[in-house]
């Protein structure tokens, strides 16, 4: 599984509930956009389901655990935690709205559980150690001024900044409102870990973000057609797939290029994703 070398950090962000085609082909994402024609996107990339949660978990257990937006917990199915805990790798997932470091709870505010899927397992709900991992969004800033990153970050939007929800303030936005405004926060808060000292040289590391399902009317290969984007100096640029990938893939691939020997559920045997790396 491994690939002959590996990089420092792997960071994946999820957003929400949008097609390929609105994302890529609308304009109203020009952040992201740059950072796909600079870098590399997939445009063969599938979700796995609808609603959200299983798609989490795809992305995280290589499966999807749950039909609906709802599991019991906690979850005791093998897990990234558990792959990189044996791989002596360290982990954080990043949620904006979080009210609390270790924070497994329900939805409040704006943040929403279903999200967070490294707080339903229970190597994480059972261990205090592994619990303080989730954390509140505003700490990702601090870890990067601080030369504290971890290997690797599931990052969390709340239910507004990633485009799934109109703002308050704008309670009958469109489609291309919650775009923008999802885009508005990549730029704000995640160009800063792209552009990073940390993450900016060889063997930093990558940051992937894609889309946890397409719109609901789309059901190909079970979620839809979805964006993914990846960005980092080990990262072919100009760069576009068309080879079909979907979550486990992307599972895959944050193990892989963290040197983990293995990966959970279908990631195991999930399609390779190396070709978008330099050199492949």
């Amino acid at each position: 599984l491994p690939f002959p070398w590996v990089v420092k950090h792997a960071f994946v962000v999820v957003l929400e509930n949008h097609s390929f085609e609105s994302a890529f082909e609308s304009g109203s994402m020009p952040y992201l956009n740059q950072l796909a024609h600079t870098y590399a996107y997939a445009s063969g990339y599938f979700a796995d389901s609808h609603p959200s949660l299983p798609n989490y978990f795809f992305l995280t257990a290589g499966q999807a655990i749950t039909d609906s937006d709802s599991a019991p917990v906690p979850v005791t199915e093998d897990n990234i935690v558990r792959h990189l805990a044996m791989a002596g790798k360290t982990w954080k997932e990043y949620s904006e709205g979080l009210p609390s470091i270790g924070y497994d709870g329900g939805d409040t505010g704006t943040y929403v559980r279903h999200h967070n899927p490294l707080s339903y397992f229970s190597d994480v709900r059972d261990d205090a150690g592994q619990k303080t991992n989730l954390v509140p969004f505003d700490q990702l800033g601090a870890d990067l001024g601080n030369k504290t990153l971890p290997d690797y970050a599931f990052i969390v939007p709340n239910n507004v900044d990633n485009g799934h929800s109109c703002p308050s303030s704008q309670p009958n936005c469109t489609e291309d409102d919650r775009l923008a405004n999802a885009d508005a926060w990549l730029k704000k808060s995640i160009a800063p870990v792209v552009e990073s000292p940390e993450l900016s040289q060889k063997g930093g590391g990558v940051v992937i973000i894609v889309f946890d399902e397409s719109a609901g009317t789309d059901t190909r290969k079970g979620g839809g057609r979805v964006l993914w984007v990846v960005a980092g100096p080990d990262i072919k640029r100009d760069y576009v797939s068309s080879t079909c990938y979907q979550h486990e893939s992307t599972l895959r691939f944050m193990a892989s290029l963290l040197g983990v020997p293995d990966a959970p559920g279908a990631a195991q045997n999930a399609p390779d994703m190396r070709e978008f790396l330099a050199g492949n």
